[in-house]
């Protein structure tokens, strides 16, 4: 049984600059101890950052007869560069920020090139009066959720990732063909990698492999795909 997920939500931050204030010169200049603990103190505040990953794999085509098809293709900005954020709950622990857009476009990309005869990407989103090239159908995937654990929250030795696509099949000036969702999961355990970050990138690229997996076996399965189909 799958020990219970932690769910990454997005995080954005808003800076504010401070009004600026008129500086009165001092005649007293501070000794070289304290401007060497203001910068020691300094070097510590900018190492307590988040964990980062930004998730990179090798994901190879499927082994299957493609379809006679020309499918298009559209990412949008938040799948294309979608990253979470977790903030972390105590002092304890860490907070993490995840990148996955660029191994997203990089996995999908190679799954629909041995899924269907030609793959186009499209410039525009479908839509009326769009000028879009002559494909059979647009793909439009979208990540729904993403959850994950690491052994600070569950006492198990094993990092998981799990995700929720929701996809969506529509012609070229946007009008619906099919939707529908799938996950994903990826685990791997701590004593194989000598890093956090390089476990929670691990994991990531599994659950990305899943993914296509998963839709290879099941697009052609999806009924309104099925009707389509026919």
């Amino acid at each position: 049984m799958r020990p219970p997920l932690m769910r990454a939500t997005r995080y954005l931050r808003t800076y504010r600059t401070p009004d600026a204030q008129t500086l009165v010169p001092s005649r007293r200049l501070f000794p070289l101890e304290t401007i060497a603990l203001a910068a020691l103190l300094l070097g510590l505040l900018v190492g307590c950052g988040p964990n980062k990953v930004v998730v990179q794999g090798n994901f190879p085509p499927p082994l299957i007869e493609p379809l006679p098809l020309t499918m298009g293709v559209w990412f949008d900005d938040n799948f294309a560069k979608h990253e979470f954020f977790d903030e972390a709950k105590s002092k304890r622990d860490s907070s993490w920020v995840v990148n996955t857009g660029a191994a997203q476009v990089q996995m999908w990309d190679a799954l629909l090139a041995g899924m269907f005869a030609q793959v186009v990407h499209l410039k525009e989103q479908p839509g009326p009066g769009q000028s879009n090239p002559d494909v059979d159908a647009v793909l439009i995937p979208h990540v729904e959720e993403l959850q994950y654990a690491i052994p600070a929250q569950t006492n198990v030795k094993v990092y998981e990732i799990w995700m929720r696509y929701r996809f969506e099949l529509v012609t070229t000036d946007g009008t619906p063909i099919a939707q529908w969702t799938m996950t994903s999961y990826g685990k791997t355990p701590t004593a194989l990698l000598q890093s956090d970050q390089d476990a929670v990138n691990l994991a990531a690229v599994m659950a990305l492999r899943d993914a296509g997996a998963n839709f290879a076996t099941h697009f052609a399965r999806v009924p309104a795909v099925q009707d389509w189909l026919q």
